[in-house]
């Protein structure tokens, strides 16, 4: 069994990287793709539907058997709140394909400042993801290198093959 392949199986049986809370905090708050995000004159900011999934369609006489490289415009949401943190921390977002191959470069990676208590940090923006092959996709939000939370993404590829004459 490959090393892809058995990473795959333990995260299926429970046995693979827990997600565990850092004790103390920060603690996450939301983690999730969007269609569009509103930040209101009085700083207040609205997530207007939540995406976990795309199908992409090639369509023509010959369609490729595979699916092409997609590319897709979404947003990202992130809340951390940070209970007793306090000070930077390090803030990545891996991902990790169908396949179980996991990128060598993060989507993203920054350093926040956490005050404490109610306080917290909030990421969102835009986020152009690229999909190299059909299937589960998972971005694995990271805190100083502890796992916070798996957010799945699902691709699915669809072929229309059109007849003439």
């Amino acid at each position: 069994m490959g090393e892809a392949s058995r990473r795959k199986k333990e995260r299926r049986e429970g046995n693979g990287d827990p997600i565990a809370a850092i004790p103390g905090g920060p603690y996450l708050q939301a983690a999730f793709f969007c269609e569009k995000i509103l930040v209101e004159q009085d700083s207040v900011v609205s997530f207007i539907r939540q995406v976990d999934r795309l199908t992409t369609t090639a369509s023509g006489p010959a369609v490729p058997a595979s699916m092409p490289t997609t590319t897709f415009t979404t947003f990202l949401a992130i809340a951390l709140k940070s209970g007793e943190a306090r000070g930077t921390h390090d803030i990545k977002l891996v991902r990790e394909r169908p396949s179980g191959i996991r990128d060598n470069q993060p989507v993203f990676s920054v350093r926040l400042l956490f005050e404490g208590e109610d306080r917290g940090v909030g990421l969102h923006g835009p986020a152009n993801l690229t999909f190299e092959e059909e299937g589960l996709y998972w971005f694995d939000l990271y805190v100083d290198e502890t796992l916070m939370t798996r957010m799945p993404f699902r691709v699915i590829y669809q072929q229309a093959v059109a007849r003439t004459g």
